[in-house]
């Protein structure tokens, strides 16, 4: 299996490789070539292992020689082990055809568990297996950095380096960033805006010297590896449900367009999914361009629903290299016009097909603390402010006799002052973060500038990774 560029003009990289660069030198992002296809005897196999296994056997094909099978399983085993609940994925249900996926039983609580503790322990094992120590530098909007940290703490094959918007997550995101005293971590409380954070980090990659200088590798969902941990648990899920003999639809809150898009991927893989219902708060580009074929930027506002608060969403670029059929050259045109006008428009027929599969809604954060009260009120059920926007999503999706996912991203501890609001309950932490409020914060607060950035990165990197 080779890997191309959406921007069509990098080389083809085996998987491996694709993984430890994370962004193409064109600028484009990674993905197959082709997308595996499994029959519904296969899928049907599927159905009745166990979460590992299946994560496993779903990457088999994807990894193809690279990685022998008996490795990847291990690797899979060796992460979800560790994660808190026995059915690591479990569905609960909401009402006879809705049901919610909760994706926050790993160690830091958020969806981004279940593909970053992957992550850290294949880029361990590639690192190791070439004797070579990279860089990881990351951008998140709230959740990615403590999964990707933990990930990659302690570990002698990689430094880490994460960006956040200074002021614009919440307490406890914040926190689980900024407590982790491992000596190859470091934190930027970027001021600006998670747009500026990713932009900052497109920035970092596209300085080739200091690419290859220090090794730079991304952990955000640009990597093609985070992707395909994700498409496990929608494979998972919809197994669970009656998959392939019926199908099922998803309801997914975001922002960045990453986990929607390994949604995305499993129908292509062949598995019965019949809808795709994004939520997004006010902070809405990617409603507003499933509703008018439009994509265009307006300043991002500050919402209870943080992780969300994007007006780029850098994964995207992937659905409309599918869309264009695969033209890389088509791609690099519409992305370079986007930059610098901050717009692009599809053709009216284009959007007909896409809004075959996607729907989109949009909730403002009055519309969002009424879901979480609504949810609590008639299932007892706590919800955080990313997951509610995806139940009401649902609603755009249900058809009788097709069961509905909502993806519950994050645990309500995350977000506890937009619970409590809601519900007047105050969610407590798990157990193994009951202290996180005592821990000693380290982190250095930048300004929205290159060459402080980079400044930091080769401050607490060496040369010496390039060896």
């Amino acid at each position: 299996m080779q890997y191309i560029s959406t921007r069509g003009s990098a080389p083809a990289l085996t998987f491996p490789d694709a993984v430890l660069a994370g962004l193409a030198s064109d600028g484009g992002l990674y993905l197959p070539e082709s997308y595996p296809q499994f029959s519904a005897a296969e899928w049907q196999k599927l159905a009745t292992l166990p979460y590992p296994e299946l994560a496993a056997r779903i990457m088999e094909p994807y990894v193809g020689s690279s990685i022998p099978y008996s490795t990847l399983l291990a690797l899979a085993q060796q992460t979800y082990s560790k994660f808190h609940h026995p059915a690591i994925a479990p569905l609960k249900q909401l009402s006879h055809d809705h049901w919610l996926l909760e994706l926050f039983h790993g160690p830091t609580i958020a969806f981004k568990d279940y593909a970053l503790q992957f992550l850290g322990r294949l880029f361990d094992y590639l690192l190791e297996k070439r004797s070579k120590k990279l860089t990881i530098i990351g951008a998140t909007s709230g959740d990615t950095g403590s999964a990707a940290i933990e990930a990659c703490r302690d570990k002698s094959t990689m430094d880490i380096i994460i960006l956040y918007p200074h002021g614009r997550v919440s307490d406890v995101q914040r926190r689980q960033m900024t407590t982790v005293a491992s000596s190859n971590v470091h934190t930027i409380a970027l001021e600006g805006t998670f747009d500026d954070c990713q932009n900052m980090l497109k920035a970092l990659f596209s300085d080739m010297s200091l690419r290859q200088e220090r090794h730079l590798s991304a952990v955000n969902s640009i990597n093609w590896a985070r992707i395909l941990a994700q498409v496990v648990y929608y494979a998972y899920a919809a197994l669970a449900l009656g998959a392939p003999h019926r199908a099922v639809s998803f309801a997914v809150p975001t922002g960045n367009f990453g986990n929607v898009f390994a949604a995305y991927v499993a129908p292509q893989m062949g598995l019965p999914v019949k809808h795709l219902a994004i939520g997004t708060n006010k902070n809405d580009i990617l409603t507003r361009f499933f509703e008018t074929g439009s994509m265009s930027i307006t300043g991002v506002e500050p919402s209870i629903s943080p992780s969300m608060d994007i007006q780029v969403s850098s994964n995207f670029e992937r659905l409309l290299f599918d869309h264009y059929k695969r033209d890389g050259a088509q791609v690099a045109l519409a992305m370079n016009g986007f930059r610098q006008s901050g717009k692009f428009q599809i053709s009216a027929e284009g959007l007909l097909q896409l809004q075959r599969t996607f729907k989109a809604y949009r909730l403002d954060d009055d519309q969002t603390l009424a879901v979480i009260r609504k949810v609590y009120q008639e299932t007892g059920e706590l919800i955080d402010p990313h997951t509610a926007i995806g139940v009401a999503a649902a609603g755009r999706a249900i058809e009788p006799g097709i069961p509905v996912v909502s993806l519950a991203c994050a645990h309500p501890a995350k977000f506890p002052k937009a619970v409590k609001q809601a519900t007047g309950v105050h969610p407590p932490l798990p157990d193994w973060l009951a202290d996180l409020h005592q821990r000693q914060e380290r982190t250095t607060v930048l300004p929205n500038s290159y060459s402080q950035v980079k400044e930091f990165v080769l401050g607490c990197t060496s040369s010496s990774l390039a060896s």
